[in-house]
């Protein structure tokens, strides 16, 4: 079958001077000259790929692309245009990456992670909304470290993250603290395996492993402030929204900071113990 994106072996049905014309049996598609193998002659068979050329018109070729339909790439930006970002796929024709797709707005020269898929019109486009192109990542298992893309951020739901560039995973929303930014690269630790193969991530370490992390940037905030101008009574939103941690991990921090006496708390905020 001639489908768009995708590889395909047919047939040459016949020769001419514009290329070879390849037949599935029931449509044809040009493979220009520039492509057609030396020595091959009708009967014989090709492999293509199936796209779009800067006319419209389905053509083969016998190049390589660097992303096939369906599939999830690292793509190189090569020009930012009003109707959205053109990408290298490795092809005469570069894929559109409409501004509707996007989940942040990429320059000249970036490396996007995006999926191939078709427009209403049958044309070949990418998206940086990744979620249905993702696959499920069952050799992973709780507390493993993993590296990914974090691709788009939900209000509701958290930041999704393609481990691996190919894995899709989660850090709910109560986990994320609002740092990272879509197409940033985050290390996180694998918090559980969905049914389906799924996986939620935390960007904190356990919590006897983080307390020192945590305590650290505390106390340089301190240092840098002059003091903290709250304490572990405070409301958590409000812990959350000022240091990105929730009120257990913060109280926690401040318990790790007490016991090693770098900190005494006031009525109106923890200060460095030293200057009080």
């Amino acid at each position: 079958m001639i489908e768009v994106g995708k590889k395909t072996t047919l047939e040459i049905k016949r020769l001419t001077p514009q290329g070879a014309y390849l037949s599935d049996g029931q449509s044809d598609v040009l493979l220009p000259s520039r492509q057609v193998p030396e020595g091959a002659g009708t009967g014989d068979e090709v492999t293509v790929f199936i796209y779009r050329d800067s006319k419209d018109r389905i053509i083969s070729t016998t190049r390589e692309p660097l992303i096939h339909l369906g599939e999830v790439a690292r793509l190189r930006v090569k020009q930012v245009t009003k109707i959205g970002a053109f990408l290298d796929m490795g092809l005469e024709r570069d894929l559109l990456l409409p501004f509707h797709e996007m989940t942040r707005q990429p320059g000249e020269g970036d490396q996007v992670l995006v999926a191939m898929y078709t427009d209403k019109s049958g044309r070949l486009c990418a998206t940086e909304k990744l979620y249905e192109y993702l696959e499920s990542g069952p050799d992973y298992k709780k507390d493993d470290e993993v590296t990914g893309t974090l691709y788009e951020i939900s209000r509701n739901f958290g930041a999704f993250v393609a481990v691996d560039d190919r894995y899709s995973a989660l850090i709910p929303a109560r986990e994320f603290g609002g740092e990272a930014k879509p197409g940033d690269t985050v290390t996180c630790r694998v918090t559980g395996v969905k049914s389906d193969g799924r996986l939620d991530l935390s960007l904190r370490k356990k919590a006897y492993l983080q307390i020192d992390d945590d305590a650290e940037l505390l106390f340089e905030r301190i240092r840098a402030d002059g003091k903290l101008p709250f304490t572990d009574k405070a409301d958590p939103e409000m812990i959350r929204s000022e240091t990105g941690l929730s009120k257990a991990a913060f109280k926690r921090a401040v318990g790790h900071m007490l016991k090693k006496k770098l900190i005494v708390i006031k009525e109106d905020g923890i200060y460095e113990r030293d200057k009080h």
